[in-house]
């Protein structure tokens, strides 16, 4: 992939680190990329970095997080000016920039749920990384070593985004089953849900897991409309596997991308790779040539 891909914020479990590898699976040419676990949008984004797909469709269940990407990209110039207002008035809030970032959380999930709040909340909380509790509420705490991203390089990242997208991109906060509805032969899905082990129960990133048996209906029925699909699904670490795999009916091909060491191994001492899944329909099968790179496990 040419030059840095840009991104909005730091987002925990962002594909950004991954796409150079992700995108070597990604046909050159394809009609529209569609994202039902959009997260970040780094897939898109990096797709739309190579010009590959005419029509992008956004989706996550996350709706002010979806906000935000809709913002940056269709009024950049708003979002930054919004977002540059909440992030200076922690340097003159009384009690100081941690109580700031109480205010900002507290009148988010009192309503005010806003792409700019949203923006805030992701550029200050520890790791980028969303929490929310049982009552849906924003509960992540703030990173008390950082100010969170300075309005200049958002902007900067975000103009080069918007004039990416801008036009170009549909948004939604669907069931990721309706968004699959939507899907044609000439498209691609790529696919990011929750991890195995949080998909058939509720967990704090996410308004809501996903059933496993109810997912592999889904892709049973992308099969049975030749849609092409990729997923990123399990992975593993050293001995532990997070996850099984996808059932062998589906046809797919289970490719292991490697994300680099792990940082919790390092931080015990050892030095472990850590592998993130990537499952390939049979026609993207074909038409993308396996790279030598990657390690495979063949159904």
């Amino acid at each position: 992939m040419n030059g840095k891909l840009p991104h909005i914020v730091q987002y925990q479990g962002s594909k950004r680190i991954l796409a150079p590898q992700i995108l070597q699976y990604i046909p050159k040419k394809i009609n529209r990329l569609i994202e039902p676990f959009s997260g970040m949008a780094a897939i898109t984004i990096a797709v739309a970095m190579q010009k590959r797909a005419s029509h992008y469709i956004i989706n996550d269940l996350n709706e002010p997080l979806v906000r935000v990407l809709s913002e940056a990209v269709n009024d950049p110039f708003g979002l930054v000016k919004d977002y540059k207002k909440i992030w200076e008035a922690q340097f003159d809030f009384v009690g100081g920039s941690i109580e700031h970032y109480y205010k900002v959380r507290d009148d988010f999930n009192a309503g005010d749920r806003s792409a700019a709040n949203m923006l805030y909340l992701l550029a200050r909380c520890v790791k980028g990384a969303v929490r929310y509790s049982n009552a849906g509420c924003f509960n992540q705490s703030p990173d008390k070593r950082r100010n969170g991203t300075s309005p200049k390089n958002i902007e900067k990242n975000i103009s080069i985004i918007s004039s990416m997208l801008k036009g170009k991109t549909d948004f939604m906060s669907k069931d990721y089953r309706e968004v699959l509805k939507l899907a044609r032969p000439g498209d691609v899905v790529y696919m990011d849900p929750p991890y195995q082990g949080v998909c058939s129960s509720r967990d704090n990133r996410y308004f809501s897991g996903i059933d496993f048996d109810e997912f592999v209906e889904a892709i049973e029925g992308l099969n049975k409309r030749k849609i092409d699909y990729i997923i990123s699904y399990d992975g593993s670490c050293g001995d532990k596997r997070y996850g099984v795999d996808l059932p062998e009916f589906l046809g797919l091909k289970k490719v292991l991308l490697n994300a680099g060491l792990s940082s919790q191994s390092l931080l015990l001492g050892k030095k472990e790779v850590t592998f993130e899944s990537l499952y390939l329909s049979k026609n993207v099968q074909k038409s993308v040539p396996l790279q030598k790179n990657c390690q495979l496990s063949l159904f």
